[in-house]
């Protein structure tokens, strides 16, 4: 195989496995969903229904929020079921530690913690201070809507189940921020993957679990929703999606705070995929095949894109078609780095807002694959701006 035969097959192979996981899988989805039965949620018995649920946040910098999301909890009526608040502060420097001090109760536990250790860290504390058997983990910037925590425990009635994860529903902001598209492409996945048994991980924002598969998180780990769910699913849980339960977030601001945060999951996907290989090894074939074609596919899509361009530039020199590949490709990145750097304000045609949107989103993943390969990140905080 000469070096132009090793060109053709790389950049052709990138491009089809990119391909595959954005375009194909869905479709490969749609049809399997339609082929198997969607798994059933078999109701259990009144007393097999949690009397006791604990709903758990962890804080930093919320103090904009942090009242409104308590208020938020105590709100959700569910009949028979006793409901109470854990809310922890992770050593925030506004008054988010004085505002959960000021609401402790009988059905609100405040944890004021004057240190800054990060996220797992003050998710471990809030689960072992508590004693309910299910959990319901949010985040201090969501909102649920009425009946959110009741619609999550009706699958909690069957005792194989042993995550139940809500919808999440991004309210768009001002700025050029495409993620709401994005996420509702993402939705459809999670929908259509639950539907064949291969449901992944959770929406840190609006998620039941039973607390018995709640194992503590690294210190430095990031992704706490993630590695939560897919533990109980290595551990031979189900994990069901319950569209019903809904809660509301608004997106960033704009796309410079979309890759902030982009890149900091990025991380967290990549301490998942070297560091918890049971995901792959004692999961369910749905959630393997979802794990690979959703996700591992998406977070290796950095590399698997600049395997392509240095193939499809190597053969621009002998070919006119890769002449014109390479120049596409050099084109829209070079287009999308200017819009980022100088004018990310700027407006764009939707297509173009999509492929801005695609290029900074494996930009993001492949600065994160750099810092976690150099062990440049901690699990600390880092606040996304919104509305």
């Amino acid at each position: 195989m000469t070096l132009d035969d090793l060109a053709r097959v790389s950049f052709w192979g990138a491009i089809a496995l990119v391909g595959y996981s954005y375009a194909i899988y869905p479709l490969l989805l749609a049809l399997l969903s339609r082929v198997i039965a969607k798994p059933r949620i078999t109701p259990g018995s009144p007393s097999a229904s949690p009397l006791e649920v604990a709903c758990i946040v962890s804080a930093f910098n919320e103090e904009r929020h942090i009242a409104q999301r308590i208020s938020n909890f105590l709100a959700q009526d569910v009949p028979g079921v006793r409901l109470k608040v854990y809310v922890g502060s992770d050593g925030s420097s506004d008054r988010t530690g004085q505002i959960i001090a000021s609401l402790a109760s009988e059905q609100v536990v405040a944890l004021v913690f004057e240190r800054n250790r990060g996220k797992a860290s003050v998710l471990n504390d809030l689960v072992a201070a508590c004693h309910e058997p299910v959990l319901v983990f949010s985040d201090a910037n969501t909102m649920f809507e009425p009946g959110a925590v009741q619609a999550l425990l009706a699958p909690m009635a069957d005792p194989t189940i042993g995550v139940a994860c809500g919808e999440l529903r991004l309210l768009a902001s001002q700025g050029n921020n495409q993620d709401s598209v994005y996420w509702r492409y993402e939705q459809y996945l999670k929908r259509s993957e639950a539907q064949i048994g291969g449901l992944l991980g959770a929406n840190g924002a609006i998620y039941a679990i039973r607390r018995q598969y709640v194992q503590p998180l690294p210190a430095n780990w990031i992704n706490d929703d993630f590695r939560i769910a897919m533990d109980a699913a290595a551990a031979g849980a189900r994990l069901v999606y319950v569209p019903q339960a809904q809660a509301v977030e608004e997106t960033p601001d704009h796309i410079h705070e979309e890759y902030r945060r982009r890149v900091r999951i990025g991380i967290g996907n990549f301490q998942a995929f070297f560091g918890r290989p049971e995901y792959l090894l004692r999961t369910s074939w749905a959630t393997r095949l979802s794990y690979i074609s959703h996700k591992v596919l998406r977070w290796f899509t950095p590399h698997l894109l600049l395997l392509a361009l240095a193939a499809c530039t190597w053969l621009a020199f002998s070919s006119t078609l890769y002449l014109a590949l390479a120049a596409l490709q050099w084109l829209a990145y070079v287009l999308s780095a200017m819009h980022q750097r100088i004018k990310p304000d700027a407006p764009l045609p939707q297509l173009a807002k999509l492929v801005v949107f695609f290029i900074t989103l494996n930009w993001a993943f492949a600065v994160a694959y750099w810092r976690y390969v150099t062990g440049r990140y901690s699990g600390s905080w880092r606040s996304t701006q919104r509305s």
